[in-house]
């Protein structure tokens, strides 16, 4: 059971923080202001979780009492039983909120993020699968209502992609697709296979939280190499044919990060820095994280098939996330975007093992 003078405790923390959100040095400072807000936010929304807990509980005692009192009509003791059943169900997931609410929150949560996807292992089927697993995000934004925006793509030689990048926004896009990085295995008939035979391939998948001026991430103009080239591939006959595309190296780190999606040389070197800062801002957090003494995910290998999350197997209409043992037989509707349930499933998960630490 959840201690009321805890829970008391860190709500004391809502009326400094609503005094905070009018004092006009906080509102001077747009980095300040966010923080407290989203503090602010959770907070309110810990005190909605508690209020409904608490109130489970305090009816549940009330209904026991009633349920064995003896001196209460047999028709009132009858319906607190059952009043007392409904309760016994509620309480666990009010709890389970309650605890969600108190785990440290993501500031990274509700960004935007950016989606990298390569082909790893198997050659021209690997592009094609890294292609339709491009497609399977792709429908699953659109159903959201989040915008993807294609910032570099490299076309495989049949179809597909050997890579893309793109950058997808929207209302808590990182927070929701975060458990997507990592290595993503296929197996399936290519269309190039004339004896029908099964071939495994692979394709990775990369998502950053998309970096934000509040994470002052300066880069020293010394510290890159940028590079102006031809746009190829998608964009058009005017962005193939003028010198538009910009690549950046950051120097110290070897991380590069290219945009060719606009016509604009100018608009492209500014998305390609914002790739190139997202990557530094992911670096930053998995140093954070070591230090702080929290193991982290390997996120995207190097596509090699024995580092796999998920096996999508098409002759079984069969999908596996190896993670949480999860199996499913509608393979057919999840590469049309249906991912609904399956980022549901992952996201509990790791809510699970986050509750299980604290509570340890």
């Amino acid at each position: 059971m959840i201690d009321r003078q805890r829970i008391a405790k860190v709500l004391e923390r809502l009326a400094d923080l609503e005094s905070a959100l009018g004092d006009p040095a906080v509102l001077a400072s747009p980095k300040l202001l966010k923080a407290k807000v989203r503090e602010h936010a959770a907070l309110k929304r810990l005190e909605a979780d508690v209020k409904t807990y608490f109130r489970l509980l305090d009816e549940r005692e009330q209904n026991r009492a009633l349920a064995a009192d003896e001196q209460a009509g047999d028709e009132l003791r009858a319906l607190a039983r059952d009043e007392l059943n409904a309760l016994e169900n509620a309480i666990p997931a009010a709890e389970q909120n309650v605890l969600l609410e108190l785990l440290p929150p993501d500031p990274a949560e509700t960004r935007n993020a950016i989606v990298e996807i390569r082909a790893g292992t198997g050659g021209d089927e690997a592009g094609l699968f890294a292609g339709d697993l491009y497609r399977m995000y792709s429908r699953y934004c659109e159903s959201r209502g989040w915008k993807v925006a294609v910032l570099d793509a490299n076309p495989g030689e049949i179809g597909g992609y050997k890579e893309i990048v793109a950058l997808i926004s929207g209302e808590h896009v990182y927070g929701t697709l975060r458990f997507e990085s990592g290595t993503h295995r296929v197996q399936r008939v290519p269309a190039t296979e004339a004896q029908g035979r099964i071939h495994t391939s692979a394709a990775t998948v990369l998502v950053l939280p998309e970096a934000e001026p509040e994470d002052d991430i300066e880069i020293p103009a010394e510290e890159l190499r940028i590079d102006i080239f031809c746009a190829g591939g998608h964009g058009g006959q005017g962005v193939n044919t003028t010198y538009s595309a910009v690549r950046i190296t950051h120097l110290p780190t070897g991380l590069v990060a290219q945009c060719q999606d606009e016509r604009s040389q100018h608009r492209n070197k500014e998305k390609a820095m914002n790739v190139l800062k997202s990557r530094l801002l992911d670096q930053r957090r998995a140093a954070d994280e070591e230090r702080q003494g929290r193991s982290r995910r390997d996120l995207a290998g190097s596509g090699d098939r024995s580092q796999k999350i998920r096996t999508y197997n098409f002759p079984q209409n069969r999908l596996t996330d190896h993670r949480i043992n999860l199996t499913v037989h509608s393979l057919n509707r999840i590469m049309e975007g249906d991912l609904g349930d399956l980022l549901t499933a992952l996201r509990q998960h790791d809510q699970n093992q986050r509750l299980a630490i604290e509570l340890a």
